[in-house]
């Protein structure tokens, strides 16, 4: 009989649930189907999200393929699955691990409806975060909405350790099922414009004992200076699975306290309290979580939005930061919050055009994990960002990057300009323009905005929203 192993964003061999329980389990008489599913209707072209993602699956399909093979099947997925019980009649059996929110959650219960109508057996796994979206509740039985008794909870809770995989390669399938669909594949990965070599379960490894190692004792310190580059630059093989969250709790915990460790397992709780939170409210991207603001009027200036996403609005940490994006498919977490201020706040642009722009720009978005967090940014979410916090781009670029590091990495025409001034080269006198060989209008652009204007026009744009709702009730 055959047994199906399905990857998903679980891309590692070690400490994986699924795997582990498919070699567990197995039968002596019993062969697995190393399966990976390419949907092209998830497809999001000219994207860094896409391109690192696909990478990410290249390097493991690649090293997989030393011990046994990687199953391609492309197409829809009911329909891969047709055509794979087409071709193998005796599969009964089939593991993965679980999603819980968006599409994949959506795709799930779909599939399981297939395995059922098939007689095939399914197991499914929490696999993806140190505690499911139904293991915390309040004592009543509801949901938390507050993160910090979230957190109280979280913290106190017992959390898996790693699992060690035996893996038994004399028990892989290896003739290629799908030669056509495999082709598919390979000119996928051949049309990947921004090809990531930073890639790989060994390479995640890596990374995480080299911020374990050199920057965690500090990072309550450091994660919030950009120039500084000291977040942990994890997330995207969280996202990925390429590293497992049982083995950096577990790695995390070997070390001795420290602050900039208490604050990195906090982070770790805001990941899955978000996860929390997407599973309650799945159609979050579209529709804010607090309904009383429905009813903002968006301005959706084009033109405004253009000039954030090229990096030319005049403010120069927005600049920088949006620059950084373009370039790398990266941006510091601080500067993910201060952007999507800017332009929820400042521009009054409707946060779902900025989710969508990050998931296609970011190589670690995911709104389970609130990488994105377009809803807080908007303070259409929880209470955790309030409607009337609104970032000063000016004055948090004095204070996560004083001396204009950052910002004269990714503002080059501004290099030259002195510390006073490199915040707000629009106080430059024409004289002073001259001097520096900068000039406003034409080597930088003015502020597109007024941003202590556009502060209290979007805080009465919120509270007319919370008014119209009311009186709608």
């Amino acid at each position: 009989m055959k047994t199906v192993m399905w990857f998903r964003q679980d891309l590692r061999l070690d400490d994986n649930k699924a795997l582990y329980n498919v070699f567990h389990n197995l039968n002596d008489e019993d062969e697995v189907l190393l399966i990976f599913q390419v949907n092209p209707k998830q497809f999001i072209n000219q994207s860094y999200n896409h391109d690192a993602f696909f990478s990410s699956v290249k390097k493991f399909r690649t090293d997989l393929n030393t011990q046994g093979h990687l199953q391609i099947i492309y197409g829809d997925p009911i329909e891969s699955f047709k055509t794979l019980k087409k071709s193998v009649s005796d599969w009964n059996k089939i593991y993965f691990n679980e999603d819980t929110s968006g599409y994949g959650a959506k795709r799930d219960l779909i599939a399981i409806e297939f395995f059922k109508e098939n007689k095939i057996s399914f197991h499914s796994y929490q696999n993806n975060y140190l505690h499911g979206v139904k293991e915390i509740k309040k004592e009543n039985g509801e949901d938390y909405k507050v993160f910090t008794p979230y957190y109280r909870k979280w913290i106190e809770l017992t959390k898996e350790t790693p699992l060690k995989v035996k893996f038994n390669k004399s028990k892989i399938y290896s003739e290629v099922l799908f030669p056509t669909d495999e082709q598919k594949f390979d000119q996928l990965l051949k049309k990947i414009n921004h090809p990531f070599d930073k890639v790989g379960s060994e390479t995640a490894i890596q990374s995480m004992k080299k911020f374990i190692n050199n920057d965690i004792c500090e990072y309550h310190k450091s994660r919030d200076i950009p120039s500084l580059d000291k977040t942990s630059h994890l997330s995207n093989y969280l996202r990925t699975g390429e590293l497992s969250i049982r083995t950096l709790w577990n790695e995390i915990e070997k070390q001795n306290y420290s602050e900039g460790k208490e604050t990195f397992k906090k982070e770790l709780c805001w990941r899955e309290f978000y996860n929390m939170i997407y599973t309650n409210y799945p159609n979050q991207k579209e529709t804010p979580i607090k309904e009383q603001f429905m009813f903002i009027e968006w301005e959706n200036s084009q033109e405004k939005f253009e000039a954030w996403k090229k990096g030319e609005t005049g403010y120069p940490i927005i600049d920088a930061a949006m620059r950084q994006l373009l370039k790398s498919g990266w941006m510091h977490n601080r500067l993910r919050m201060i952007v999507s201020s800017f332009l929820v706040k400042d521009l009054l642009i409707d946060w779902r055009w900025g989710e969508k722009y990050f998931q296609k720009m970011l190589i670690d978005y995911d709104p389970a994990s609130n990488i994105g967090g377009w809803q807080w940014a908007a303070s259409t979410g929880t209470d955790a960002a309030p409607y009337f916090r609104i970032f000063n781009p000016t004055t948090q670029a004095q204070k996560f990057d004083p001396d204009g590091k950052y910002i004269s990495k990714y503002v080059p025409e501004l290099v030259n300009l002195p510390q006073n001034y490199i915040h707000q080269p629009d106080k430059l006198s024409k004289d002073q323009q001259q001097k520096y060989k900068m000039f406003l209008g034409e080597t930088y652009p003015y502020p597109i905005v007024n941003h202590k204007e556009r502060r209290k026009n979007a805080i009465l744009e919120f509270e007319s929203s919370k008014s119209k709702y009311r009186s709608e009730q």
